[in-house]
């Protein structure tokens, strides 16, 4: 089943989605799969594919994956938060986005799959250049990925949570993914959403942020 969405649409209201994921509803492989099969239209640097992708089903490994994420989360919740003036669309979005944020780190376990992107080598100490050049090759893949689940009534969210102090070694220890040579993008919830309803999100005005010939 699809929603047929416009291509404007589809951009326009591709949520991350925490609270209104279905927790109880399973995911097909065949799903994911046929997302995936999207995803990999996308361009990389040099075509050249360096993209491996894990999909987390198993119980136990969704728990000790969500832990990790949790305790890196308590941390990131204890420190200061951006301050925006009062008449900053984020202001008044910040609250619900915590309660979204906090929603989902409480009940990550319980998501039917996850799914960490990867990419071949190791970015710890790359310049931007070739930062640039990594991420550029696998940021496409990942939205293509979120975009054709939202056609199709899935969604998720791109976290990266469990990445900081060392937990992205336990993660690559625990699904056996080689650390000193992969490098871990994220990691997505993925779940039928409740509902579809979903509509563009307030942003900064375009005035804002764009730059016509100079800063």
């Amino acid at each position: 089943m699809t929603l047929h969405l416009s291509a404007d649409q589809l951009l326009t209201t591709t949520r991350s989605v925490r609270k209104r994921l279905d927790l109880d509803r399973p995911v097909e492989r065949s799903d994911v799969e046929e997302c995936l099969e999207i995803a990999l239209q996308a361009p990389t640097g040099s075509n050249r594919q360096g993209w491996q992708w894990v999909v987390v089903e198993d119980a136990d490994k969704k728990a000790a994956i969500a832990e990790v994420y949790r305790a890196n989360f308590r941390e990131y919740r204890a420190a200061p938060t951006p301050a925006y003036a009062s008449d900053d669309a984020r202001a008044r979005q910040a609250r619900r986005v915590a309660d979204s944020a906090d929603y989902l780190a409480d009940n990550f376990h319980r998501v039917p799959m996850m799914l960490i992107p990867c990419i071949r080598g190791r970015l710890d100490d790359a310049q931007v250049d070739e930062q640039a050049g990594a991420w550029g090759s696998i940021l496409p893949a990942v939205w293509s990925f979120m975009l054709a689940l939202r056609e199709r009534g899935p969604g998720s969210a791109w976290t990266t949570l469990h990445l900081p102090d060392e937990g992205e070694r336990r993660v690559a220890e625990l699904l056996g993914i080689p650390f000193e040579r992969v490098t871990q993008a994220g990691l997505f919830p993925i779940a039928y959403t409740i509902g579809t309803d979903f509509k563009p999100a307030r942003r900064r005005p375009l005035q804002d942020v764009l730059h016509w010939d100079t800063w």
